[in-house]
Formats: C-alpha cells, sequence, structure tokens
C-alpha cells in the first residue's frame, strides 16, 4: 500500500507491513526462540517507547563507544563517500530517525548529486515523523519511504539512478552467521552494477571493554535488557517478573561474539498466553535476549565477497574501534 504524506512536499509511504501478519511472524519467532536450548527471544521486544528512551541513553555512556565512533567516521569521509559515489539516492536500512545519515545526506546535497531518499523501518510512526523532518531539511529532494522489514521487503526501494545503501549500527552483527550470509547475498542481488553498499561493522577487541559496553555501571543497560520481559507481558500476555532475573552480558570468544542473556534468579514457570506456551526456568536458566558479532576487516571483506560485493574504501576511527566498508557489486557478468 502506497500513500502521499501531504503533511509535507514530496513525500511517498509505501507500506509493506501487515500488522495482522507482522505480529503473526514475531509470535512464531518468540515461540521457535522459546522452545530452542538454551531459549532465546527476538531483540524486537527491547522497543517499547521506554526501551527506546533508554537506548538512546546507552548510546550517550561513555562505555557505549560504537555509535560516536561510527558517527566521527562519516564526520571525517561523508564528503569523501559523496565524491566517490556520485550517489543520487540514499537508501537507509533500519533508518529510524536517520540522524547519522544526515551526515551523508549533507555531503550529497553539497555534492549537488542527492536527488532521493529512501529510509526502510519497521516502524511506521517513527518512519513518518522521519520523513517529514528529511523533506524539510531537503525541501528540493523526493523522500520515498518504506514500512517493511529489511529481511523481505529490500525490492521495494526505491533506488533511481546510482544508489548508496546504507547499513548502519553494526545491526548486521545481531544476526546469526547463516542470515547474515542471507541478507548479504539479497544485498548484492537488489544493487545494480551502479549502486554501492555502506556497511557499519564493530571491530574486535579487549573483552574487558566489550563487556563493559553492554553492563555499564550505571546499569542502565541491565534496564533496557529487564525491560523487554514488561513489553512481552504486555505484547504477548506473559507473566514474567522482572525482579526474578538479572542481566548478563558474556564475551564467547569462539564465536566472536558478545551476548546478552537474562538470567533466572529462582525456579519459575513463565507461561505466555499469546502464544500457548510455558517456559521453565531453574536458577541460573538464562535466556539469550541479543547477540553482536565484532569483526575483522578481513571478515567484513570475505563476506562481502560471498555475496558478490567488492570492498572499494574502508575506513576506521582514530581508535580503530569501528569500521564503515563501501563496496560495490562485481559486474553481474563475472559474478558466479
Amino acid at each position: 500500500m502506497t500513500d502521499r504524506d501531504h503533511a509535507a512536499a514530496d513525500i511517498t509511504v509505501d507500506v509493506r507491513i501487515d500488522r495482522a501478519d507482522w505480529a503473526r511472524h514475531l509470535a512464531d519467532e518468540t515461540a521457535r526462540g522459546l522452545r530452542d536450548t538454551p531459549p532465546w527471544i527476538p531483540p524486537v521486544w527491547f522497543y517499547d517507547e521506554l526501551g527506546s528512551k533508554l537506548f538512546d541513553e546507552i548510546t550517550r555512556l561513555p562505555e557505549y563507544y560504537p555509535t560516536e565512533a561510527e558517527r566521527s567516521i562519516l564526520r571525517a569521509h561523508a564528503d569523501e563517500i559523496a565524491a566517490v559515489t556520485g550517489a543520487t539516492t540514499l537508501a537507509e536500512l533500519g533508518s529510524g530517525t536517520s540522524d547519522k545519515t544526515t551526515l551523508l545526506l549533507d555531503a550529497l546535497h553539497r555534492a549537488g548529486t542527492l536527488g532521493r531518499i529512501a529510509p526502510l523501518d519497521v516502524s511506521e510512526e517513527v518512519l513518518r515523523d522521519a520523513s517529514r523532518a528529511l523533506a524539510a531539511r531537503f525541501p528540493r529532494t523526493g523522500v520515498r519511504a518504506v514500512v517493511g522489514d529489511f529481511h523481505r521487503h529490500l525490492d521495494a526501494l526505491a533506488m533511481d539512478g546510482t544508489g548508496l545503501l546504507a547499513f548502519l549500527g553494526s545491526t548486521i552483527g545481531n544476526f546469526e552467521p547463516a542470515d547474515r550470509a542471507r541478507f548479504l547475498a539479497s544485498v548484492g542481488r537488489v544493487l545494480g552494477d551502479d549502486d554501492w553498499f555502506l556497511l557499519g561493522t564493530d571491530l574486535v577487541k579487549d573483552p574487558t571493554r566489550l563487556v563493559a559496553a553492554y553492563d555499564d555501571p550505571a546499569g542502565v543497560t541491565a534496564a533496557f535488557n529487564l525491560n523487554a520481559l514488561s513489553v512481552m507481558n504486555a505484547e504477548l500476555g506473559a507473566d514474567f517478573d522482572p525482579d526474578a532475573f538479572r542481566h548478563r552480558a558474556v564475551w564467547d570468544g569462539a564465536a566472536g561474539r558478545i551476548e546478552m542473556h537474562l538470567v533466572a534468579i529462582r525456579s519459575q514457570v513463565v507461561r505466555l498466553s499469546v502464544l500457548d506456551l510455558e517456559l521453565r526456568l531453574e536458577p541460573g536458566g538464562h535466556l539469550r535476549t541479543e547477540i553482536s558479532t565484532k569483526f575483522r576487516p578481513g571478515q567484513v571483506a570475505d563476506e562481502l565477497a560471498a555475496a558478490g560485493l567488492r570492498v572499494e574504501r574502508s575506513w576506521t576511527d582514530p581508535a580503530g574501534d569501528f569500521l564503515l566498508t563501501l563496496a560495490r557489486p562485481r559486474p553481474r557478468s563475472v559474478r558466479r
């Protein structure tokens, strides 16, 4: 379903998600995760109004470096990215408020190439608000927003001319390896030979520092993690007692990733009426609520190559904490 938002000039919002279908999808994924060993939940349950505010607070904590590290790279290299790509369309996956991408948009605007902005996000309300703000900031640039899931709706992006597809924030680190490979392959398929892909990835570093970024002494991340239980209580008819769990962040060196857990303090049986499911936990048993893979530059290049994408430029922040990679498709005539 496509409609035009008359509140601001030249905004089109293409709604690809059916709310009932999306709710069923989330319920099915949650049920699948809770039946697994050990059980896990999709990280979507972090984000009600309170969860979004807590995550915003997390990004400002001194221990949580990724947001500012990525922003510093964009500040330093946005004009270079604009010059190299000559992009006429900037598309962003999981765009949210499009806060960081305004640095890229400003650079493309200065370069005189920007003609279209194509944000994609699962939240229609957030996307409409962001689209109006973008149209006000760039009044001669069309905004073609897609309310959708980037695993299923990449082909809905309106990337006329030369497209630059941005996937920032190291969100790709939240995917299991097989899911990551499938996603990158879908990116490779949707991009034309003249298009570009800009990927943000967090880099491997001292595990002590990594754990601290996900288990801050102020307890903000713990509150964010525990809030997922309250969201599931509201949305899935569950009866989790948040006081019966504690937050834990651990480094899995073999998998190269941080995991966030909710650890049961006591024996309990949790009922989730919407899922028609009971979850039994003993003391020390846990739910995995998030994974966050940390990468090495060579790994990023290899995974992109497997998806038919070749690295053209890459940059890190001065501390070497975060990597921004600019890639483009190999010509289809030489892909295998």
